[in-house]
């Protein structure tokens, strides 16, 4: 399987909100790094961990966080996609912005991402 392909396994899971699919894409010690200075920024180590940080994005978005990848290329074990992620929280300027998920590959699993969006400080104001 390339790499490309269990990134796409990772799109689905994340498409269809299954949580065990989801968990299944990484391995045991995978780390989500989500950037910048807010209260879900930090260093996410395993799949539990991150699949309880992305449910805190659900969370703190009423149920509001929508991820779209738009494209994806891969260079090795390295799988770079442009996506678009929006969501919704009372009181604060809406979050519409695109990005660059960056995936580290290693076998059939994601042993790390790295997160850029186009704005940080717009989504750090909006995550608080």
């Amino acid at each position: 399987m390339s790499a490309i392909d269990v990134v796409g396994r990772y799109g689905a899971a994340v498409a269809a909100g299954d949580m065990a699919a989801l968990a299944a894409t990484f391995t045991d010690d995978a780390v989500w790094h989500q950037p910048g200075a807010h209260q879900a920024s930090g260093d996410h180590v395993g799949p539990e961990a991150i699949v309880a940080h992305l449910g805190s994005l659900m969370v703190l978005s009423a149920g509001t966080f929508a991820l779209e990848t738009e494209s994806a290329t891969e260079s090795g074990n390295l799988v770079a996609t442009t996506v678009r992620f929006t969501a919704q929280r009372e009181g604060v300027t809406d979050l519409d912005q695109h990005g660059v998920d960056i995936f580290r590959v290693v076998g059939d699993r994601i042993a790390e991402i790295w997160l850029i969006s186009e704005d940080q400080a717009a989504e750090d104001v909006f995550w608080g």
